[in-house]
């Protein structure tokens, strides 16, 4: 009962501090304890309806920061002079849509996307929007940059805290206290983006490929 007495007191914070979702609490102390990013910073927040994380964000960025955003459903109530919220679905948006209004490659690239829950595979389904976020990071994020995504445990987690962990200098799992204890909900944060990988170097050509030698008369 007390727990459950502990998430009610976060939805009603929620109301009182005028943040849009008591998801809020969740990216102020990842963020506390973490530090994915600071004032004047670009965050990329993915599936941000209806509006919290970029609400966070943005009183963490500040003036001279830049957040971005993108959901299927519709989040401009927190449209402002330094939030850009898009509509759309990130499996077909450009990275360069995004990148776009922020004039560049992320500090933080941040998701709490999740899936229409049926009770039956929704960790897979999970897991299945994290590795998308995944595979956009080479055209999103910058070097050093940060990640945060969040994701079911289920099967597939130990391999995709994995598949993190091999593009970043550290990843680990962590629960915030406003995560209702019933959830399987954990967030991968990761720190220390190691950038897209450099092509293979193209092996020397044979002495005699592509040239014709001249002989001597």
């Amino acid at each position: 009962m007390a727990r459950r007495q502990l998430h009610d007191q976060y939805f009603k914070r929620a109301k009182a501090e005028g943040y849009l979702a008591r998801s809020a609490y969740k990216l102020l102390e990842i963020n506390e304890r973490k530090r994915l990013f600071g004032s004047g910073d670009r965050v990329l927040d993915l599936g941000c309806a209806p509006g919290a994380w970029v609400q966070v964000a943005l009183e963490i960025v500040g003036p001279r920061g830049v957040v971005v955003g993108i959901d299927l459903k519709d989040a401009t109530q927190v449209a402002g002079p330094n939030s850009h919220i898009l509509r759309g679905d990130i499996y077909q948006t450009p990275a360069s849509v995004l990148t776009q209004p922020a004039g560049g490659l992320f500090d933080a690239v941040l998701s709490d996307m999740a899936p229409d829950t049926t009770g039956h595979g929704d960790d897979f389904l999970s897991v299945r929007l994290c590795r998308r976020a995944i595979e956009l990071l080479p055209d999103l994020l910058r070097p050093g940059g940060a990640f945060c995504i969040k994701v079911f445990e289920g099967e597939e987690y130990p391999a995709l805290l994995r598949e993190t962990a091999s593009m970043f200098q550290t990843a680990k799992g962590f629960k915030p206290k406003a995560s209702r204890d019933i959830s399987r909900e954990m967030y991968v944060v990761a720190h220390g983006y190691r950038g897209r990988a450099a092509p293979a170097p193209n092996p020397p050509a044979p002495p005699d490929a592509g040239t014709t030698r001249s002989r001597n008369p």
